[in-house]
């Protein structure tokens, strides 16, 4: 990644999420959304509120069976990430129209900063490189999966 950062900088080890089982981009989104509330101590109606608005825009899969929903919330004091890979590709809206099975939700402060778009921007190009995502994609545990993440 750019400036030195990795994701692993801001997606930790705990916030790795392996064979997530959902059966929509909605449910994907709520059971992230409560993750990463959670974590925060934030509402997750609130998280999951910001995330839909977001994809009201257009949707956040990039192609290539990865997916970056994100969004901007005043509780938010720092970017944070949560990493999931899917049990099986879903629907995700996909500006590719094929299915998603890599998902990272990334929640920034309310304010911009160059560095949230150069996290965002960084973050897509690492997983739109196929080997490196299929590099993801076959890892067998978290441990190898969070190793090969911050490689």
């Amino acid at each position: 990644m750019e400036s030195g950062k990795k994701i692993g900088d801001f997606i930790p080890f705990e916030n790795i999420v392996l064979d997530l089982s959902v059966s929509s981009k909605s449910e994907c989104l709520h059971v992230l959304a409560n993750r990463a509330a959670k974590t925060l101590g934030l509402d997750s109606q609130i998280l999951l509120n910001a995330l839909m608005a977001r994809e009201a825009l257009g949707s956040t899969g990039l192609g290539d069976g990865v997916a970056i929903p994100h969004a901007r919330l005043s509780e938010v004091q720092k970017p944070f990430g949560i990493f999931a890979r899917l049990d099986r590709p879903l629907d995700f809206d996909a500006i590719d129209e094929q299915p998603v099975d890599l998902v990272v939700l990334l929640l920034f402060p309310e304010v911009p900063s160059g560095d949230q778009l150069n996290l965002l921007a960084s973050t897509a190009r690492c997983l739109r490189d196929r080997a490196f995502a299929d590099r993801l994609r076959r890892q067998t545990n978290e441990r190898a999966f969070y190793e090969q993440l911050s490689s």
